[in-house]
């Protein structure tokens, strides 16, 4: 099975070493020297991790046989894939791979389906779920505790409690104003403006 463990971010300095943006909570054991890692778009890879250091917070890489700026920048928004055994789990059982979040259905609390979990964006900040509707459009939900409620494997769900106006449609949203609540809105916007 293969786990998506980082992004290759632009060159840093004349060396061949490139800043990654990390997705794997254990990149001591993924991004480790002597790590060959599989690569989106794979005519880039396999790559084998030449060395490793933090700078200013950042992780930097070095990849055997790029020892030049050029070869660095030409590694730039390259995905870095790990193969990991499939019964391998996150030791933390609050922690989940991508592959077992990816297909879950995603449901409210009251049991109202909001979609299936089609991606994991993962930014430096905190991970979002990309949550395709029923209808085909998209909705982004932070993967934080306090919306997040529940991630049951065995049922295939995650159960979220969102905030007013994250999963709300616009429709949805403007059918429970009352009559005349656009115009009043229209009126303060346009006494604003003078």
């Amino acid at each position: 099975m293969q786990l998506v463990v980082a992004r290759i971010g632009r060159a840093h300095g004349i060396k061949g070493e490139v800043t990654v943006e990390v997705r794997t909570d254990e990149p001591e054991l993924r991004l480790g020297p002597g790590a060959v890692l599989a690569t989106d778009p794979a005519s880039v890879g396999p790559l084998t991790i030449a060395a490793g250091r933090v700078h200013s917070g950042r992780l930097l890489l070095r990849f055997e046989g790029v020892t030049d700026r050029t070869g660095a920048e030409a590694l730039r928004n390259t995905i870095l894939i790990a193969e990991v055994d499939p019964d391998e789990l996150p030791e933390d059982e609050d922690e989940y791979y991508d592959h077992q979040l990816i297909d879950l259905d995603v449901v409210t609390e009251d049991g109202t389906e909001v979609g299936r979990i089609t991606e994991i964006s993962h930014l430096p900040s905190q991970d979002l779920f990309i949550v395709e509707r029923p209808d085909g459009t998209e909705v982004m939900i932070p993967f934080v505790q306090e919306i997040v409620t529940e991630i049951d494997l065995e049922e295939q769900r995650a159960v979220v409690a969102p905030p007013p106006g994250l999963i709300d449609d616009r429709a949805e949203i403007a059918s429970s104003r009352e009559p005349g609540d656009e115009q009043d809105a229209a009126q303060d916007s346009a006494g604003e403006a003078s």
